[in-house]
């Protein structure tokens, strides 16, 4: 399995991840901060399938640009997956004919610009030889972790959560767990705000790790790009086993 952090940022793309976007083998994406803005268009039409982790505007931002960019009269079409109120939240923020044409509606009558699927917690589906398994986790709107397996190596994509429990107990039970994404919002001194946001600092970060499997790789990713040297200092004071700083535009393998 091949994961890539999307770049952001036009300027030290590898450091500056101000939205989200995961890609995996180049067919599957999570989330859509970036995507829209990443590549040819056909690199985009390849992007097959898309989950949503959750609706806040860094995970879905470029997501109307890329169903756009991927677009051929076929009936070919990117599927967006999605927690029943993540993909409502989009049909009714995003595609409503003022921020953004209704292409939900557009795709009943002409070749299709996308497909939503809803899907739910704890509920396994294959796409393009992957099987995701969506998992709550604990932020401020309803919010999806994935534990994505090839059948030879598993990785876990943490999503935004504060403090939470059930994906790691899913860790537990999960067969080749190779590597974990997780995020480390904010520097311990701006704890109040990643209570208040259902983020977490990198002290809650160590917590969390603690919760995990020993001996997985710790891919530490959302990264607040104003207090990324601050947060990277206090991660290394950690003294972490296992600890990666995630970069943009790297390859993962698994």
């Amino acid at each position: 399995m091949k994961v890539r952090l999307l770049g952001s940022s036009v300027h030290d793309t590898a450091r500056r991840q101000y939205v989200t976007s995961y890609l995996i083998n180049g067919v599957v994406g999570i989330d859509a901060g970036s995507t829209g803005f990443h590549g040819t268009p056909q690199e985009q039409e390849a992007v097959e399938h898309v989950f949503l982790t959750h609706s806040h505007i860094d995970h879905t931002a470029s997501l109307p640009i890329f169903v756009e960019n991927a677009w051929t009269p076929t009936e070919g079409c990117p599927t967006i997956y999605g927690s029943p109120q993540t993909l409502d939240a989009v049909q009714k923020h995003i595609f409503n004919d003022v921020i953004w044409p209704d292409f939900v509606a557009l795709s009943r009558n002409m070749p299709p610009f996308l497909r939503l699927h809803p899907i739910d917690p704890e509920m396994p589906l294959e796409a393009a030889g992957l099987r995701f398994t969506p998992i709550l986790v604990h932020h401020v709107v309803p919010t999806f972790g994935y534990v994505v397996s090839d059948g030879h190596s598993s990785v876990i994509f943490g999503a935004d959560s504060g403090p939470t429990h059930r994906i790691w107990e899913v860790a537990h039970q999960t067969p080749n767990l190779r590597a974990v994404f997780l995020e480390a919002c904010f520097p311990n001194s701006l704890s109040g705000l990643a209570k208040a946001s259902l983020h977490l600092t990198t002290d809650m970060f160590a917590r969390e790790v603690a919760k995990i499997p020993p001996g997985v790789r710790i891919v530490a990713i959302h990264i607040k790009v104003r207090y990324r040297e601050q947060v990277i200092r206090e991660l290394k004071a950690l003294g972490l086993p296992n600890l990666e700083i995630g970069e943009c535009e790297k390859d993962y393998e698994f």
